[in-house]
């Protein structure tokens, strides 16, 4: 025979097992994949060197009868195996996560598009995320692309490795400076990282380098994902050579292919520059990069409809909407409770305010010094007030370290010192990358050359005087702490306390753990930027774990990214971000979707009379919170914040020296110009994002079908309960002990089988350890259908099943079985039947047909030779079933002789159903499409014969059969 004759969609058997022919086989070759099997074990089978023929599959015999556990064991083995599954989205067999309704709308954008371009600009807390890796995983299940690339900060990979992994089955690799080489090492010769690993987590920043750059815009995959997008375009200030820069010009040269799908998620998709906004938003199409900041007015309507096609954007509010009504879907968003407190200054530390004060004012307003070395001064003393304002030990150690922007050399003029200081001094740059974000810049500003200057002497009094207030009895703002954390612990808040700085963090950390020492059970931690990412997260995820109060110190290093809804459920602001948008961030981390607590309390926290608080509180944080309760969602200052924060601070450092002068009033800190412009411009902007967002929230898509059909395939695949019963199951009558833990299971490997034991990802101390929900410890399986334990373990179950030259104690399930119960009243016979099915769907890239297998269960009772078959829900039923009796044998033999004799008459009436199933899946992938009101690319459907009848199961009435 020639490979002519094993189209598509045939069996063969060949090196012992049998494989099911796909679609593209090389000439005189067949691509195969083992029935049931993995896209990763596809091969190609060479005539003449592999011996294969026709696969026969024989229906199972009266010697495969089992009881109804074993029976049980099969169905779910073969629900649980299925990666390649039918269905109008071909990704959802190979899901362990159940998505909320509106997480599915992105999914629906995208399979409207031709080529997936999407900004996915959903609040903080909704699940971008998820909603991305949806789209990932359905572009990737059709073959729409063979590729991904995730681009995101490197404290963010590891964290997008384990959702992809544990929720969408897909294994990406971390691409970042510290496993680069490994990667490489792995790459064949004539291949390279990118082409060799499908699946990457890519760090930003380790690629945009014009070195590597380069070799990745050649090799880059077909679907791009780009976390935190916002990072990657840079205002019109920023310098040419800046972060944003390098990192836009990555994107460009990937987006300006225009068959690459490219995926972009921020939570802050506009930060106040329109030029800014224009770029990210061009990167989708170039049309959407011409258009005006401004799309309000009805001659602006057809250029919504344009954006529209490209972004979504839903606040908390859109989604309690949507849920609450005709979804009906109840929702984890928690309630936030947001309050504020005040502390003031002891005599001793508004000694020190004042003396600094002194001290910087004499430093800016030196009028021997050249341009840049003023704006040198004048950086410093801004950082070192804000050091200040944070706490003492802050306060000590920025006056005794030499100041980073002095470093900057004096011929680079005043725009390369404004380039360096206003992201660390000001916040204007939220990129979560920068890995010095929560250090001091330093505040002495002297000739090094001259260490016994008067002002470096200066600077070591006022450092003195700093460390004298170390402690509550001197620090106002840290005794006022202690009974505010005591509150809220005795109220079962588990709260975080973000600080701006390190020695900050550090500081509290001492204290804290002394002066809550008596709180029974109280566990304290702090994260900061000195940890690398990872010891972060395993500090957060040990302190989430603890079972008792507990208390996380942190800085900014922890505002963006790692989630922590899991373990804490309130925000102490100790230290007021100066940028809204970064308290968004912060609050977002704890308040967001699947945080269990009904209630979040987020408490900011102020100096009455620093002054330095009370500016940044009225300007700014107040302002913000204003129009966000106005219209629901958080609109970015849209004037420079910059020019603001500027305005503020040289009008604070040219007034006298009392304490009182500096008043909350922004109307008397700043000029009334600058005041009126940014209240008329943020009030503009704000009704400007109101009007915008009937639009963009995509209101009108209504997921009703793509729900229907995800319940469909859950239904079909089986569920976290059935996962669990089957692991346990499965291992016990493998011959595994298993024992209860608090959150699963675990199972020894000793008594597995050798086949069995060299499938599984066997641990170092022999036994198997199963979790009900993650995070999971290192080398642990999850009860989920995509984990890697879970899987083999089915699918070993599936192949021993239909392997009779296997050993009996090797054959845990059964493809035959006789129960009596009293669920039925006559003889009702269940068949399990499997169809493989041709899908030929039309992509952006060519057409792309694949084989996908789908199961039904069946069910008849007879009279004589006419057969009724039972309507799906009664089929239902019987899967849940539980025997009441025992049968004898005779009679279970004659039985379950007497259905299986009746298979070969029934398989025309199963070539009927497979052919119903190749309707169905046209019939739902039109259904979910016009949901979008877009008929979408209808695929061609074909069943390819025969059924195969994998168990036959009787069921006799509990008095006896008739």
């Amino acid at each position: 025979m020639t490979t002519v004759d094993y189209p598509p969609g045939a069996l063969v058997t060949a090196r012992g097992r049998d494989w099911l022919v796909l679609p593209g086989s090389p000439e005189h070759t067949l691509l195969v994949r083992p029935l049931g099997g993995h896209e990763q074990e596809t091969t190609v089978l060479l005539p003449g060197v592999d011996q294969f023929s026709a696969a026969t599959f024989a229906p199972p015999t009266v010697d495969d009868r089992g009881d109804a556990s074993r029976a049980r064991l099969l169905r779910d083995a073969l629900r649980l195996s299925f990666t390649a599954g039918a269905g109008p989205f071909r990704s959802f067999a190979r899901l362990a996560v159940t998505p909320r309704n509106y997480q599915l709308v992105p999914l629906m954008m995208a399979a409207n598009q031709d080529v997936t371009r999407l900004l996915i600009a959903d609040g903080v807390g909704i699940g971008k995320t998820v909603e991305a890796g949806l789209i990932a995983a359905e572009l990737l299940a059709t073959g729409e692309a063979q590729r991904l690339a995730v681009l995101c900060s490197p404290q963010l990979a590891p964290q997008w490795q384990s959702e992809l992994r544990h929720k969408f089955g897909i294994d990406a690799q971390l691409l970042l400076p510290s496993t680069v080489n490994r990667l490489s090492r792995s790459v064949p010769f004539g291949s390279n990282v990118y082409e060799h690993h499908r699946y990457l987590v890519i760090s930003t920043d380790f690629i945009k380098q014009k070195s590597r750059r380069d070799e990745f815009g050649v090799h880059c995959p077909e679907l791009v994902i780009v976390d935190e997008a916002h990072t990657c375009v840079a205002p019109a200030s920023a310098a040419a050579n800046s972060q944003a820069h390098l990192r836009y010009a990555l994107l460009r040269r990937l987006a300006d292919d225009r068959a690459r799908h490219l995926v972009l998620l921020t939570a802050t998709p506009h930060s106040g520059d329109d030029a800014a906004w224009q770029a990210l938003i061009g990167l989708l199409d170039d049309r959407l990069g011409a258009l005006p900041a401004d799309l309000s007015g009805r001659d602006r309507e057809d250029d919504r409809k344009l954006l529209a096609r490209f972004m979504i954007q839903r606040q908390r509010a859109d989604i309690r909407e949507y849920l609450a009504g005709e979804f009906r879907e109840d929702t984890p968003f928690p309630e936030r409770e947001t309050t504020e407190a005040a502390y003031k200054l002891t005599a001793g530390y508004r000694q020190l305010f004042d003396d600094v004060m002194d001290y910087v004012r004499e430093q800016v307003a030196d009028p021997s010094l050249s341009a840049v070395r003023q704006r040198v001064r004048w950086w410093s003393a801004i950082a070192l007030l804000r050091c200040l304002a944070s706490s003492p030990a802050a306060a000590e150690q920025t006056l005794l370290n030499r100041s980073a922007v002095a470093a900057i050399d004096n011929t680079d003029g005043t725009g390369a010192v404004d380039s360096y200081a206003e992201p660390r001094v000001l916040d204007t740059d939220l990129d979560d990358a920068a890995e010095a974000e929560d250090v001091a810049v330093g505040a002495d500003t002297t000739d090094p050359d001259e260490p016994d200057s008067r002002a470096r002497k200066r600077l070591r009094e006022l450092a003195a005087q700093a460390a004298a207030l170390k402690g509550p009895r001197t620090d106002a703002k840290l005794k006022r702490l202690i009974p505010l954390l005591k509150d809220l612990l005795a109220q079962g808040y588990h709260p975080i306390v973000f600080c701006r700085y390190i020695p900050t963090a550090d500081y509290l950390a001492e204290h804290l753990t002394a002066a809550l020492a008596k709180v029974e059970g109280l566990r304290i931690d702090a994260v900061t930027g000195t940890l690398p990412p990872e010891d972060r997260e395993a500090r957060v995820d040990a302190l989430s774990a603890h079972d008792g109060p507990r208390l996380l110190i942190a800085t900014d290093c922890l505002s963006e990214g790692i989630n922590l809804q899991d373990g804490f459920t309130a925000v102490v602001h100790y230290d007021l971000a100066w940028n809204p948008t970064r308290h968004e961030q912060r609050e977002g981390r704890v308040d967001r979707f699947g945080q269990q607590a009904r209630t979040v309390r987020t408490v900011t926290y102020y100096g009455e009379d620093n002054g330095i608080d009370g500016i940044v509180l009225q300007v700014l944080i107040r302002r913000h919170e204003n129009i966000k309760r106005s219209i629901g969602v958080s609109v970015p200052i849209p004037v420079d914040s910059t020019t603001v924060m500027k305005a503020i601070w040289e009008s604070l450092l040219l007034r006298g020296r009392q304490a009182e002068q500096l008043t909350l009033d922004f109307a008397a800190a700043t000029s009334a110009s600058l005041a009126e412009q940014v209240e008329v411009q943020w009030t503009n902007a704000a009704e400007r994002e109101k009007a915008s967002r009937s639009r963009f929230r995509q209101a009108g898509l209504k997921p009703d079908t793509v729900v229907d059909a995800l319940a469909e395939v859950r239904r079909a695949l089986g569920g976290p309960a059935d996962i669990e019963t089957f692991t346990r199951t499965a291992l016990s009558l493998l011959g595994a002990a298993v024992t209860d833990t608090a959150d699963g299971f675990t199972a020894t490997v000793d008594a597995l089988p050798a086949a069995v034991r060299d499938q599984l990802p066997l641990p170092r101390d022999g036994r198997l350890h199963f979790h009900r929900s993650l995070p999971v410890p290192t080398g642990h399986a999850v009860l989920t259908r995509t984990d890697p334990t879970v899987d083999a373990l089915s699918r070993y179950v599936l192949d021993a099943a239909l392997d009779a030259r296997l050993d009996a104690a090797a054959r845990p399930a059964r493809r035959a079985g006789v129960m009596r119960t009293a669920g039925v009243d006559k003889v009702t016979t269940l068949l399990m039947v499997r169809y493989r099915l041709e899908i030929t769907l039309a992509g952006a890239a060519g057409t792309v047909t694949e084989v996908a297998e789908d199961a039904r269960f069946l069910a008849f009772t007879a009279t004589g030779d006419e057969l009724s078959w039972l309507p799906p829900d009664r089929v239902d039923a019987l899967l849940t079933l539980s025997p009441s009796g025992n049968v004898d044998d005779a009679l279970a033999r004659a039985q379950l002789g007497r259905a299986l004799g009746r298979l070969p008459a029934l398989a025309e009436y199963l070539g009927g159903t497979g052919a119903e199933a190749a309707a169905d899946l046209v019939a739902g992938h039109q259904a979910v499409r016009s949901a979008t009101k877009a008929a979408g690319r209808a695929p061609a459907v074909r069943f390819l014969p025969p059924a195969d009848v994998l168990g036959v199961y009787v069921y006799l009435p509990a008095g006896g059969a008739r």
